[in-house]
């Protein structure tokens, strides 16, 4: 059987984060691979599920709001995991909590608290992250870790919510070692909740470049879209 390109690259992926996890002394099934499939056709996360993949990231709502509906119809009775991993805007909050299962950029109380307020009755308890500016990156989105545990405790407090941990993104490090420096405060970051009572089980952290350094540090999810899907093709 010829192997799609995607395919390929999602296998090529899953061997990086096996030998990470090897190299780091973790179980290779304690990281979940994330595809991100952001600016991607249904046509892609098609190859995507048809390779074995289940979990995907959408950085956009309408767009991933369509696409999960496509694939829904597409492929019915195959269950996929979405998560809303871009900003989050208060009027976008609806369409997130009916259609998406994981939202891992929430920053403030607000947001959260209309997740909860519009996650329907019908559908499981919406999976959520809080995202941390924890280097203090001037583009980035995130609490800053000084208000993070007032925040964390607020949203695990709401109904139809279910806080599962922290989502970081921080500026590209220039080495390994650089990288691991900044991953592992998100690690003490998430240690010191638990220590406050907080039962907290996902550090989504780790994307393309950096993987290796976020399986070492304690990763429990990696968001990775161009090593998988190729460059982002030209919006417009």
């Amino acid at each position: 059987m010829i192997m799609t390109t995607i395919a390929a690259q999602l296998q090529y992926t899953q061997q990086r984060l096996q030998a990470a996890s090897q190299s780091a002394g973790r179980d290779p099934g304690a990281v979940r691979l994330l595809a991100v499939s952001k600016t991607f056709g249904p046509e892609a996360v098609a190859e995507a599920v048809a390779a074995g993949q289940r979990a995907f990231g959408e950085n956009y709502v309408q767009e991933g709001v369509d696409k999960i509906v496509a694939l829904r119809q597409q492929l019915p009775g195959v269950v996929l995991e979405w998560h809303c991993i871009g900003p989050l805007q208060t009027n976008k909050t609806r369409a997130v909590a009916e259609h998406f299962d994981w939202v891992q950029s929430v920053d403030r109380l607000k947001v959260a608290q209309r997740l909860s307020d519009q996650r329907p009755v019908h559908l499981p308890p919406l999976q959520v992250c809080i995202q941390v500016n924890v280097d203090g990156g001037p583009t980035k989105s995130g609490v800053a870790p000084a208000e993070l545990p007032a925040l964390a405790h607020a949203v695990a407090a709401l109904p139809r919510l279910r806080l599962r941990g922290l989502m970081c993104i921080p500026e590209p490090a220039p080495s390994f070692e650089a990288a691991c420096a900044v991953f592992n405060s998100a690690v003490g970051l998430l240690e010191a909740l638990n220590a406050e009572g907080l039962a907290l089980d996902t550090l989504s952290i780790g994307m393309s470049d950096d993987l290796e350094a976020a399986v070492a540090s304690g990763s429990t999810l990696v968001r990775v879209g161009r090593a998988i899907f190729g460059g982002r093709p030209p919006k417009g």
